[in-house]
């Protein structure tokens, strides 16, 4: 089955962000399972490198490096990114800036989509 999970929610000061990838990581360790992560609004600083938190703390980038790992991918809004003062450099691994057009096509390839 193909999802796609779309965030919206910054990566830290609430746990919207954190469940969707919770669920998404889940799903992209299971075979046959396809998984699209696309960030949008705050969510687009959850694709930052570097990312450095409390020991025993939840890393969003981490998570996200499990999805792409498990052959997922990881999509930022452009028009989100520039926003925000986010440059394609500082994005982590396996994410890439991405536009609302590919949202689209990713939603139509989609057997479900997830908003958090």
């Amino acid at each position: 089955m193909k999802h796609l999970v779309i965030l919206n929610d910054p990566p830290y000061g609430t746990e919207r962000s954190y469940n969707g990838l919770r669920l998404a990581g889940a799903l992209a360790k299971r075979a046959g399972e396809s998984v699209r992560v696309f960030l949008m609004g705050d969510a687009a600083a959850c694709g930052r490198t570097g990312q450095r938190v409390p020991n025993g703390h939840y890393n969003i980038e981490r998570m996200l490096t499990v999805i792409v790992q498990h052959e997922g991918q990881v999509g930022v809004c452009g028009s989100c990114m520039d926003a925000r003062g986010l440059e394609d450099a500082g994005l982590t691994r396996g994410a890439v800036r991405s536009t609302l057009e590919e949202l689209a096509e990713w939603s139509l390839w989609a057997d479900r989509v997830l908003v958090f």
